[in-house]
């Protein structure tokens, strides 16, 4: 009897802790200036997005659309300073509203893999379509 009242308190235990593991929110990521990606993006479907859809669909790197901090060689990801980020941002609205309008996507989120079109479509690893090397 004795043996499993002892279970019976380390399963009450577990339980509790599981609830409270559970209770627990994630951490915010602390994206700052996201107008056409969600907000509460994780860093994985970002870095994802970032890498697949940019690099690797026009062949640039993270320079191309983020200025530099001031005094520092880091990448300032929230600034607007450059306009090839906000020359990004039309082109994720537009490649959104193609797939929607055109190829019947029912709520296109950029890097969902159910999209028509995306930005290799036109730019082919190019920074610009009809770019050639």
């Amino acid at each position: 009897m004795r043996v499993s009242k002892k279970y019976g308190v380390i399963g009450a235990l577990g339980i509790v802790v599981i609830a409270g593991i559970a209770a627990v929110p994630a951490p915010a990521n602390e994206y700052k200036n996201l107008k056409v990606l969600p907000k509460d993006i994780s860093t994985k479907d970002l870095s994802r997005i970032m890498i697949d859809d940019f690099e690797d669909g026009l062949g640039v790197s993270c320079g191309f659309c983020h200025a530099e901090e001031k005094d520092s060689h880091k990448l300032d990801y929230a600034s607007d300073e450059k306009p090839e980020k906000e020359i990004a941002r039309l082109m994720m609205k537009m490649t959104l509203d193609v797939n929607e309008k055109y190829f019947q996507v029912t709520h296109p989120l950029i890097g969902d893999s159910t999209l028509a079109i995306t930005c290799i479509t036109c730019h082919k690893g190019q920074p610009r379509p009809g770019d050639t090397e």
